[in-house]
């Protein structure tokens, strides 16, 4: 028995070094350009409209963004009757009521996005074990933010010869270690933009990262514009003081 257990603890051994070795290796991520990028950058709304609808569509069905509130998606250029109109389209707990039971009701802007799944061990029971992560924060949670998303979702490929897949799992490219449970959800003309877009992986990939950076970061343009303004006011001052001090040596000597 004693040898038994020896055994196994080994083979455990074994494959978390080996496991760990792959998750170690090296991934280079193609830096992409992004409008948000850099001191004046700011987020691409109409993108990131269209990667919500990629995110309703296609990704909601596994991934929650239980920190985000619906109303969150004012700030890429949703009005208030239709922030109303979407969230209607959710329901939430509510309660408790006069009975002191807790009720259905449909969400209001304030609420936030509902998870698909009532429990993590829901989530891994229709996932084949894999738990979905949730995407409130994933472009921050994920070193190269959004460069690592989009090269992920288009980073799916056959295996290269001689490379054995784990049961279940899929070959990217991109991911430490190469095999992933998540498939490739991603596919030409997947989805239907209203403004005519061009549904390419390349296109879904890009908008749906620059929607979940905003999300990840929901004031990220005002922090740089409060930054400019910053910046702008300490070079006025600096030239003010310049001045007060030339004019004030001025007469002393």
């Amino acid at each position: 028995m004693r040898a038994l257990k020896t055994a196994i603890l080994s083979a455990a051994l074994a494959l978390g070094l080996a496991g760990a070795a792959q998750a170690s290796e090296a991934i280079h991520l193609p830096k992409q350009s992004w409008p948000h990028a850099g001191m004046f950058g700011t987020i691409d709304k109409a993108a990131a409209q269209r990667g919500f609808q990629i995110y309703k569509e296609v990704c909601s069905a596994c991934h929650s963004m239980r920190l985000v509130p619906i109303r969150t998606l004012g700030g890429i250029g949703f009005k208030d009757d239709e922030l109303k109109a979407l969230a209607a389209g959710y329901e939430v707990q509510g309660g408790p009521n006069d009975a002191g039971e807790m009720f259905m009701r449909p969400a209001i802007p304030a609420d936030r996005f509902p998870s698909p799944f009532a429990n993590e061990q829901a989530a891994r029971a229709a996932n084949n074990g894999a738990l979905p992560p949730d995407l409130s924060l994933i472009a921050k949670a994920r070193v190269g933010g959004e460069d690592y998303l989009y090269a992920f979702l288009t980073g799916f490929e056959e295996p290269p010869a001689g490379v054995n897949l784990m049961a279940g799992m899929n070959y990217n490219k991109y991911f430490p270690g190469h095999q992933v449970g998540m498939p490739n959800i991603l596919q030409p003309d997947g989805v239907t933009f209203a403004d005519g877009t061009k549904a390419t992986v390349e296109q879904q990939a890009r908008d749906v990262s620059t929607f979940l950076t905003f999300v990840a970061e929901p004031h990220h343009d005002a922090r740089k514009q409060m930054g400019v303004k910053v910046i702008l006011f300490l070079l006025v001052l600096a030239g003010l003081m310049y001045a007060s001090k030339r004019k004030l040596w001025s007469t002393l000597h």
